[in-house]
C-alpha cells in the first residue's frame, strides 16, 4: 500500500475556471450545501495503476492544506471496481468509464480526473525514444507473435533509416485486469481486423503463446528494462519516469506521432468529450493531425448512496480541491485538463450523491474554493 508522498512530480489535473459550469447545475445550488467535515484523517482508494502517481502526488499537496491523507493501492482497474463494490475502500479507480447501465446496476458515480495515454515501449539496443515507427496493424502482429524478429521485413519497411538488429522480439504484457490493457487492445482491435476477431479488447485477455505476463505497471517496466529485445505497453507517466524508449505510432490521419500532452489534447478535441461532455467515449484512434492514437483517461468510482458519508465527503472534497487548485501543475505533469463542459457535468453529478437514506450529502464547494 502506498502512503502519501510529498515529493511527487505528477499532479491531478484540475479545472481552470469553475464558473464555467454546465447549464444543468448552478453555482448557487452548490454553494448552498452546508459543510460537514470528514471525521477520518485517511481516505482509502484502490485500482488503476495509471492513476497512482496522480493521486499520490496530489495527496502530498492536499495534506499541507487539510488534515487528510491518502492510502492508495495500485491493484489494477478491475480490482478498483471490485473493492468499491465491496465497500472496502472509499473510492475506486479505473481507466474505463462505466456505462449508464453499469453505474445504475452497481449504484456508483463514475467521473474522470485526467487525460493521458498508453504507449508502446521497447528495449532494442541502439534504438532511442521515438525512433522506432509502428502502425497499429504491425503493433498487433508483434503482440500476436506473428512478427518475432526485430529485423522483420515489415519493420524494416516502416523504418528504412533505422538499423534494426537480428534479435528476437520478447513481448511483455499485463497479467492483471488493467484499464491500460483495455485501451491498448481496443486500439489494436480498431486497426487490425484479425486482432479484433482473435483477441478483441478487454481488461484481461488470453494472450498469444510465448508472451511474458507480469502484474502491475511497475512490473512491466522492470521486466522490459532487463529484457533485451522486449516490447511492452505502459501508461505514459511510467514511460517518462523510467526513461523508456517509446515508439512513434501512425495515427488516424496517417502521421507518425509520439505521445505527449499535445497528442492527448488533439484526441480530446476530436471527441464528444469537448463538444458534449460525453466522457464515456473511448479516446483511441481519434482523428486529428497531432492526435496520439492511444489516448485514455482515468476515472474515480464513489458510491451513489454512501454508507459512510464522512468518508465519501472527504473523497469528494479531495478530488474537487484537485480540480480547482491544480492547474499550475498541468504543464509540468504533461497531462491534459478536462474540458469545462466535462467539469460542469462532474460537479452536477457530485451533488446527487446521498447517504443510505437518500439524503444528499452536505459539503461546501465555497470552502474548497477558498483553500489555496
Amino acid at each position: 500500500m502506498h502512503k502519501t508522498r510529498k515529493d511527487g512530480k505528477i499532479y491531478l489535473l484540475s479545472a481552470g475556471n469553475l464558473m464555467k459550469l454546465s447549464r444543468s447545475v448552478t453555482m448557487c445550488a452548490l454553494l448552498a450545501c452546508v459543510f460537514a467535515p470528514a471525521q477520518s484523517a485517511e481516505i482509502k482508494g484502490a485500482g488503476s495503476s495509471a492513476a497512482e502517481p496522480l493521486y499520490v502526488a496530489l495527496s502530498g499537496i492536499y495534506a499541507k492544506k487539510q488534515p487528510v491523507s491518502l492510502a492508495y493501492e495500485a491493484t489494477g482497474s478491475t480490482d478498483g471496481l471490485k473493492k468499491i463494490r465491496g465497500n472496502t475502500v472509499d473510492f475506486g479507480a479505473t481507466d474505463i468509464a462505466l456505462s449508464a447501465e453499469q453505474r445504475k446496476s452497481a449504484k456508483l458515480l463514475c467521473f474522470p480526473t485526467a487525460i493521458s495515454g498508453v504507449v508502446p515501449v521497447v528495449n532494442i539496443p541502439g534504438v532511442a525514444k521515438g525512433k522506432l515507427q509502428l502502425t497499429g496493424d504491425v503493433l498487433a502482429d508483434l503482440f500476436a507473435r506473428k512478427i518475432t524478429k526485430w529485423n522483420d521485413p515489415k519493420l524494416k519497411a516502416l523504418n528504412p533509416g533505422l538499423s534494426l538488429p537480428d534479435l528476437a522480439v520478447a513481448v511483455v504484457v499485463r497479467e492483471d485486469g488493467s484499464g491500460s490493457t483495455f485501451n491498448f487492445t481496443d486500439y489494436l482491435s480498431k486497426t487490425n481486423a484479425e486482432w479484433a476477431g482473435s483477441y478483441g479488447r478487454n481488461f484481461r485477455i488470453v494472450w498469444a503463446d510465448g508472451v511474458t505476463k507480469v502484474k502491475g505497471s511497475n512490473g512491466v517496466v522492470a521486466e522490459l528494462k532487463k529484457t533485451s529485445g522486449a516490447i511492452a505497453y505502459v501508461d505514459y507517466q511510467y514511460a517518462v519516469k523510467a526513461g523508456l524508449a517509446s515508439a512513434a505510432l501512425k495515427n488516424h490521419d496517417g502521421r507518425f506521432v509520439t505521445a505527449g500532452a499535445a497528442g492527448f489534447s488533439s484526441a480530446l478535441n476530436n471527441s464528444g468529450w469537448l463538444t458534449r461532455g460525453t466522457y464515456e467515449e473511448l479516446l483511441t484512434d481519434r482523428p486529428g493531425f497531432a492526435t496520439w492514437p492511444i489516448t485514455s483517461s482515468t476515472f474515480v468510482l464513489i458510491p451513489q448512496m454512501s454508507g459512510n458519508p464522512e468518508k465519501t465527503i472527504a473523497a469528494i472534497k479531495f478530488f474537487t480541491w484537485g480540480f480547482i487548485h491544480g492547474d499550475a501543475a498541468v504543464g509540468k505533469a504533461e497531462f491534459v485538463r478536462l474540458p469545462d463542459v466535462v467539469q460542469g457535468r462532474i460537479f452536477g453529478e457530485l451533488t446527487t450523491v446521498t447517504d443510505s437514506n437518500g439524503v444528499p450529502l452536505k459539503w461546501s464547494l465555497s470552502e474548497v474554493l477558498a483553500q489555496q
